[in-house]
């Protein structure tokens, strides 16, 4: 069996295990999406959404970020870990798009993946869940140990690993895929244990052939 031949059974089998295909983290706004996947590093989503609801409150558009100080954003995100590295990166980065966007959230992998903080996998996030781009691909820990246990690659590289799976699947259907990854990960396939006799891939798993 082909590795491009497992994606789709892959895609096919998260597909009807986890219908529901949504991030987790909470937001209304593209803006909003791209701050709570910047606070969602090393901190778990259930944590970012107890914090969002009062910073959004606080901070309603990329001005009112660009016109506070990492130090006063800080305390409404102190519980979500690397705090001050976070507030640093959201005020720069509302700064740049004050700037260079007129306080819009740009809606290319290239001009996100440019602004401060924020790497290919918040890129691909907003680019798929806000922009509908096909092809997205959400490289996050759940992604890289799950399709490295069903033999679709082999690498540690972030960024390989998303070209990688950029060939294997439908481009269609990508980045809900990345989203039952998260589902299954935290359900099924946790990094603790494989529990391959609960698992809907079990059939064509090379983890557990």
């Amino acid at each position: 069996m082909t590795k491009k031949q497992i994606a789709q059974l892959a895609v096919e089998a998260l597909k009807a295990e986890y219908p529901d295909a949504i991030c987790s983290l909470q937001y209304t706004d593209p803006l909003q999406c791209l701050v709570a996947t910047r606070l969602s590093a090393q901190c778990t989503d259930a944590r970012v959404n107890m914090v969002t609801p009062a910073l959004f409150e606080r901070y309603t558009c990329a001005r009112d970020f660009a016109d506070s100080t990492p130090e006063e954003l800080a305390e409404y995100i102190k519980s979500c870990g690397l705090y001050k590295t976070k507030s640093k990166d959201i005020v720069a980065m509302a700064r740049v798009l004050c700037e260079q966007y007129g306080g819009e959230v740009p809606d290319s992998l290239k001009a996100l993946i440019a602004l401060p903080g924020i790497g290919r996998k918040t890129a691909n996030l907003v680019m798929g869940d806000i922009f509908g781009m096909e092809g997205a691909v959400v490289v996050d820990t759940h992604c890289i140990r799950i399709t490295r246990r069903l033999g679709l690659h082999n690498e540690t590289d972030q960024k390989k690993i998303e070209l990688i799976l950029r060939g294997l699947l439908p481009p269609k259907e990508s980045n809900d895929f990345c989203h039952r990854l998260v589902l299954h990960g935290r359900a099924v396939c946790t990094a603790r244990k494989a529990m391959c006799e609960d698992c809907c891939m079990s059939e064509f798993c090379r983890k557990k052939a």
